[in-house]
């Protein structure tokens, strides 16, 4: 599986949207990272992020229930902090390994 270039690069995606995940973001928050900061085009993002919802149903009502009550308490969730979510890049080859 390594091998598939077009596995890891599914693979990295799927590593990112789990720092969005980290950073509280919604879907659409992540989309827009994503595709900002490491130029991943957002039906990319989107499918990688359905797929791990079929698989993750619970861990994403629990993530979509948290976020709901976070949003009440502080009012609105649309503040993204603008930050570079490769850091130095590293990540890719983190994948490779």
């Amino acid at each position: 599986m390594d091998d598939d270039p077009s596995a890891s690069y599914i693979h990295m995606v799927h590593h990112l949207i789990e720092k969005c995940i980290i950073f509280n973001m919604t879907k659409e928050e992540c989309l827009e990272a994503l595709s900002k900061h490491a130029n991943i085009e957002p039906v990319i993002t989107s499918t990688v992020w359905n797929e791990l919802e079929k698989e993750n149903k619970e861990f994403f009502e629990a993530y979509k229930k948290k976020r709901r009550d976070v949003t009440t308490k502080k009012g609105s969730s649309s503040e993204t902090t603008d930050f570079n979510l490769l850091g130095s890049r590293d990540t890719t080859s983190s994948l490779s390994g």
